[in-house]
């Protein structure tokens, strides 16, 4: 008797999500991603005149907007990143939003520090990879 009351479904009942390895890992990024985001424009706000030496001469440019961007941008991402964690279904949509914006906004890093910006995009394509790649809607 107790082993029927066991498998019976509830309807009233709500089915709780929990998050998978691949959002896990992807979540464990983003909150790297995020942090190391928002300490590198706090770091341009900081020192917000960089030297650029390229092939066609000098560049000093001042970079507070984009420390700004940064800044807000990385907090945004490594809070994504905990709402990942958290299983929330909006999560998954937001950080793959908020990854693409990321990785299109590290461009502009590049002739400042080319490695860097990179390494940085990788690490985006890698997140979204992971979220996108199982993506499985559940009724």
């Amino acid at each position: 008797m107790e082993t029927s009351r066991a498998t019976r479904i509830d309807p009233g009942r709500v089915e709780e999500r929990q998050p998978t390895g691949w959002t896990i890992f992807a979540g464990t990024m983003m909150l790297i991603l995020g942090s190391l985001d928002a300490l590198y424009g706090l770091a341009a706000i900081l020192n917000n005149e960089v030297v650029i030496v390229g092939g066609q001469g000098v560049i000093i440019a001042d970079v507070t907007t984009w420390g700004w961007i940064h800044l807000i941008l990385g907090s945004l991402v490594a809070a994504t990143g905990l709402g990942l964690f958290a299983g929330a279904p909006s999560a998954r949509v937001a950080a793959v939003f908020f990854v693409s914006v990321n990785a299109v906004a590290q461009i502009v890093w590049f002739p400042a520090a080319p490695l860097w910006a990179f390494l940085m995009i990788l690490l985006d394509v890698t997140i979204i990879y992971q979220l996108t790649a199982r993506w499985e809607e559940r009724a």
